[in-house]
């Protein structure tokens, strides 16, 4: 298992990514592509990431736009 906290993993993603804002997918997909350990255990980190995401204050929830260039369900996540 990777030393990092689940808000670092998270922290990780949303920073990396182009626009600095992730929806919950993404999130998943930047984690497990980047720390293998992710793919292979089961789901359980993934409501770790979301109980994360809604507990921890640094994490701010942005409601996709009609004009965003991936509109659809969900919210996006930033810091």
């Amino acid at each position: 298992k990777p030393p990092y906290s689940y808000a670092t993993l998270i922290a990780y993603a949303i920073l990396t990514s182009p626009d600095r804002k992730l929806p919950l997918s993404d999130i998943y997909m930047t984690i497990s592509g980047h720390f293998p350990y992710y793919v292979l255990g089961d789901n359980g980190w993934q409501n770790s990431i979301r109980h994360n995401l809604s507990l921890n204050k640094s994490f701010i929830k942005l409601d996709r736009k009609p004009s965003d260039a991936r509109p659809g369900k969900g919210s996006y996540w930033t810091l």
